[in-house]
């Protein structure tokens, strides 16, 4: 009896070291990227204009990186908040395993980074610090970005109002915590297509802007195979309402298979006014974190362009449950 206890005793002992190594080499050994570069960026008015386009109407990062009033419909931006973060993310309200914050991406947090540092946080999703990032930001889909778009994005970033705030980091639950370290990699930048080939140009906008991260179903972090672009990705609002991604296929039945590029066109220009950026919501009514303010910003030709690349890609016949108020209160 004594033989067999210690025999599953090793057993145990054996495992448990296994899991530390194990813990060990993904703590020290990841993530895998390269270190940052030495650029230096020297802005122009040019890139300046780009970046504020890209980080306000196509990448859209202020809208992650500031205040929604989710008072409205679809969380217009606070005024006077761009770039501060400080919104919490965690299971409840974005279903993700563990807790953290976006960060203040004004210069009163970015003044000791280099362009380098930024450079590689937007596009492999690593930290000045060496961690990594949750991919709720879709530093996979910035990865494939023009360098000279992102340099644009950096420097605008640079002449952001300072605004105070920093926020604790992050905390994911196991294994999550660990998972999370082996996602991040080098980035294969792209090359921005000239505009006048409106497939390809359409094809580049809508990666950077990561169409394809929010409408497509997924489940433990990963893409649902043959529901690329369907909908259906749920997102939690403050109110505790849920709301789900459209189907953005040439679906005829469930997607948008029989609209033109002027229904697209359309549901954009709503946002482009004070009353459509200012149409009031009360919770458990319909709402939406599509920043529809925000993207309404984009020029119609690239809005037409986006709307020509969603038209060749594959359809699929998927049925979206569009918007689920929380009950019982």
């Amino acid at each position: 009896m004594q033989k067999w206890v210690r025999i599953a005793g090793y057993v145990v002992g054996g495992f448990v070291l296994v899991v530390v190594v194990l813990v060990g080499y993904l703590s020290l050994a990841f993530p895998k990227v390269s270190p940052p570069t030495s650029v230096t960026i020297h802005a122009t008015p040019e890139m300046i204009a780009r970046g504020e386009y890209l980080a306000n109407h196509v990448s859209v990062c202020i809208d992650c990186h500031s205040t929604r009033d989710w008072s409205k419909f679809s969380g217009p931006v606070v005024e006077g908040t761009q770039g501060k973060g400080g919104d919490k993310f965690d299971q409840q309200s974005a279903g993700v395993p563990g807790e953290f914050y976006a960060r203040n991406i004004t210069p009163f947090n970015l003044k000791d980074w280099t362009d380098g540092e930024i450079y590689r946080m937007i596009t492999t999703g690593v930290r000045k610090n060496g961690e990594p990032v949750f991919p709720l930001m879709p530093y996979l889909s910035y990865g494939k970005m023009d360098p000279e778009d992102v340099k644009s994005i950096i420097v605008y970033l640079r002449t952001l109002k300072p605004i105070e705030g920093s926020y604790p980091d992050a905390k994911f639950d196991f294994p999550m915590n660990l998972i999370v370290r082996t996602i991040p990699k080098d980035a294969v930048p792209g090359t921005r297509p000239d505009p006048s080939d409106t497939l390809k140009y359409g094809q580049y906008l809508a990666t950077i802007a990561a169409c394809g991260d929010c409408h497509t179903k997924r489940e433990k972090g990963e893409q649902l195979p043959g529901m690329f672009l369907a909908g259906g990705f749920e997102f939690h609002l403050p109110s505790g309402d849920i709301v789900r991604s459209a189907n953005l296929t040439p679906s005829q039945e469930t997607g948008i298979g029989l609209w033109t590029a002027e229904d697209f066109l359309g549901k954009f220009k709503v946002y482009r006014d004070l009353v459509g950026r200012n149409k009031p919501v009360n919770p458990h009514e319909l709402n939406s974190v599509m920043p529809w303010t925000m993207y309404a910003g984009m020029s119609d030709g690239d809005l037409r362009s986006i709307f020509r690349y969603l038209q060749s890609v594959d359809p699929v016949e998927y049925k979206v449950e569009k918007f689920t108020a929380q009950t019982g209160q």
